[in-house]
């Protein structure tokens, strides 16, 4: 049941955000991966990269087909993407298990290269993108529904945004880069109700910063 805070009660008695419904997979999803910090270069290459897929469709449309897109893009090893040719390209086309958009998944190839040099210039992807944490004073006073729709894109993901465009990456506006920045705990975006919200906060605050 929705309440007008933004919380759905599931049948195991736990408040949730309500986006996530009540669909298991989305459940799942929400309460181990949403929001919890991620330092891993391959997984903050996937994610960016399936924002991207996303454009124009739900999240829970590329969640249900995850496995495969790891599976047609070796994992999101972009050391192997960046290697892509036209060939590979036509593959991915043929691959009814992913979404077959040219446009994203050359933007992906274009971005696994772009991605090989931020790394070396950086450090670690880690290292980049969590520049782009937003600082708590810039975050609402209290999290609710009406609050977190107002989140759609922020000065922060604005500036990643206009930083990955010049360093020549795609399929990277700001609302596609805010959606990340929920996504990978650079925000914690649960509501101030949800029963994940204070674990999650929890790993932000004992998370190392990679340097």
């Amino acid at each position: 049941m929705s309440a007008p805070d933004g919380l759905i009660t599931g049948a195991d008695g736990l408040a949730r955000c309500w986006w996530c419904g009540d669909d298991a997979l989305y459940r799942g999803y929400h309460d181990r991966e949403w929001g919890r910090p991620v330092g891993s270069d391959i997984r903050l290459f996937e994610k960016i990269c399936l924002e991207g897929f996303q454009s124009g469709l739900s999240w829970l449309t590329i969640l249900r087909k995850r496995e495969n897109f790891r599976a047609a893009f070796y994992g999101f090893d972009f050391r192997k993407v960046a290697a892509f040719g036209e060939a590979d390209v036509e593959r991915l086309l043929g691959d009814a298990g992913i979404v077959r958009h040219r446009g994203k998944i050359e933007a992906t190839v274009n971005n696994a290269n772009r991605a090989l040099e931020l790394a070396g210039e950086a450090g670690s992807l880690a290292a980049y993108f969590w520049r782009f944490e937003t600082p708590e004073e810039d975050r609402p006073g209290r999290l609710d529904r009406a609050a977190l729709a107002e989140l759609a894109q922020t000065d922060m993901s604005r500036s990643l945004s206009k930083d990955l465009k010049k360093r020549g990456w795609t399929f990277v506006g700001p609302t596609t880069c805010y959606a990340f920045m929920q996504a990978m705990g650079l925000v914690n975006d649960h509501l101030e109700a949800c029963a994940f919200r204070a674990e999650v906060e929890a790993e932000r605050r004992a998370f190392v910063r990679p340097a």
